[in-house]
């Protein structure tokens, strides 16, 4: 009886995995057959690299959205990373157990808030003062890198204090033994040593800020040119397939199909990148 039971989860199992894969086989299939032949239509190249965007005439260039998703993921990661990596590092060796119970779950909170909330707040708080700071509408590169840098914190967070906790504790009662404090201790020999772990995080913390969409569009300004400041406004990709997809039709829909094309395999390029420097830290 143990080994039909058995038998029936392992099918159980295969058939869950296999319903994913074939999940993930067609929305490939229904991306690159509606995109491809709307891009050949276009021009591989005047689509890729054409700096105007005007679907009334038939001019499809996403030049501006792809340097606005490189800049604003860009400033996500300058801002989110640093604060995200240090804060693991702190709750992991430095934090007090009062404060760990407030903080854990202060940081869990952040995760589940949906991202139209972000962008609220991004637009009522954010937004005002880079406008009173700096001039401008203030919806801009700079207010939507601020956004999604806060976005990308949990997840960054949660990943890298796991992967800085899952170190053996010898490693770090060795340093102390060999005389270092303990400051050194974590951020030399402890860290290092889980330096594979938090680059996952930063991975994953790429993805969610690269395929970012409604906080994005709340204080981006949606302008499809191309960046010229912090202050200056932008769109990205993943804004300019939600802003237009709902009336779009003809080539203008192919095109944006083919902008989720350009997306898919910007994103699939930098997640083989990454794994390429993990599996080199991790020799």
């Amino acid at each position: 009886m143990s080994k039909q039971k058995e038998k029936l989860m392992q099918f159980i199992f295969l058939a869950a995995a296999c319903v994913s894969i074939l999940a993930v086989a067609l929305i490939c299939i229904f991306i690159f057959a509606n995109g491809i032949p709307a891009m050949r239509k276009i021009g591989i190249f005047s689509f890729l690299s054409g700096t105007e965007w005007r679907p009334l005439n038939d001019i499809y260039g996403i030049f501006p959205m792809i340097l606005g998703s490189i800049y604003v993921t860009a400033g996500a990661l300058i801002i989110g990373v640093p604060i995200g990596i240090l804060t693991a590092v702190f709750m992991a060796h430095f934090c007090p157990r009062r404060l760990y119970k407030v903080l854990k779950p202060a940081i869990d909170l952040l995760a589940g808030i949906p991202s139209v909330v972000y962008g609220f707040f991004g637009l009522m708080v954010i937004v005002p003062a880079i406008r009173f700071l700096f001039g401008g509408s203030g919806t801009s590169l700079l207010a939507a890198s601020i956004v999604l840098g806060i976005m990308i914190l949990p997840t960054i967070i949660g990943v890298s204090e796991s992967a800085v906790r899952a170190v053996p504790e010898s490693y770090y009662e060795g340093s102390l033994a060999l005389g270092a404090s303990h400051e050194r201790s974590v951020f030399f020999v402890v860290f290092p040593a889980a330096r594979s772990g938090v680059l996952a995080g930063v991975i994953l913390g790429v993805g969610r800020a690269i395929g970012e969409t409604m906080a994005v569009i709340m204080v981006a300004g949606n302008q499809a040119i191309i960046p010229t400041g912090l202050t200056f406004g932008l769109r990205t990709l993943t804004a300019n397939i939600v802003l237009e997809m709902g009336y779009a039709t003809d080539l203008h829909r192919g095109a944006l199909v083919a902008t989720a094309v350009v997306l898919f395999v910007f994103i699939l390029i930098i997640n083989l990148s990454f794994s390429i420097i993990k599996r080199r830290a991790e020799k």
